[in-house]
């Protein structure tokens, strides 16, 4: 008996590998050589596409196609109707599979309803992707995105805050967990109080 649930509703074709105790919900399809990780949430009519790698504790949303190409980190959240590509330049004449480019997702990345991730980008770590923004390129760790096309408009927590308040020492503060974050030159950010690579504290 498997160790995850697919609602009767939904296709996981042989082949496709799922860890235990993910949930597939209503009209999903995951194709074969699909990998998904332990304790994934996959909300109705979601494709998994041959060759997506998921990790761990994934939600993905309802209406999320994710095709071949694309990679989902650990704790990675995928919004309603987030949209995933994987050719820069598509025609319905001309077959692109062997062109198919890489887009990576990293750790507790959060992408917001709507939001467009065109192929070919790295979406950094607890990178935070606004309802409808439009990535075009890479982001940097705890970037929030806003806009179309989408412009880093400030920092957010591993927690999901914005930061903006600084202590004596002027590092930014997190309201909830009151984690420090340093800012560094030209554009980046880190967590002084936990490992990026590290989940969240249970």
């Amino acid at each position: 008996m498997a160790d995850y649930f697919v609602h009767e509703s939904s296709y996981v074709d042989e082949g496709a590998q799922i860890g235990p105790q993910t949930k597939i919900w209503h009209f999903s399809h995951i194709m074969a050589g699909a990998v998904i990780g332990a304790g994934c949430n996959i909300g109705q009519n979601v494709l998994i596409a041959d060759g997506v790698l998921i990790g761990n504790n994934v939600k993905i949303q309802n209406n999320v196609s994710v095709y071949t190409g694309v990679e989902l980190e650990d704790d990675v959240f995928c919004g309603p109707s987030c949209v995933f590509t994987n050719v820069i330049n598509p025609r319905s004449q001309i077959k692109r599979h062997d062109q198919y480019q890489r887009t990576l997702v990293r750790r507790g990345a959060t992408l917001g309803a709507n939001a467009t991730l065109v192929c070919g980008a790295t979406i950094g770590r607890y990178a935070f992707i606004g309802a409808g923004a439009v990535i075009r390129g890479d982001v940097p760790d705890y970037a929030l995105m806003l806009g179309v096309p989408a412009v880093r408009r400030g920092w957010m927590s591993r927690h999901g805050h914005r930061l903006i308040d600084r202590n004596p020492a002027g590092y930014l503060v997190c309201p909830e967990s009151g984690w420090r974050y340093e800012e560094f030159a030209p554009d980046g950010l880190r967590c002084l109080d936990w490992p990026e690579d590290e989940p969240l504290p249970q």
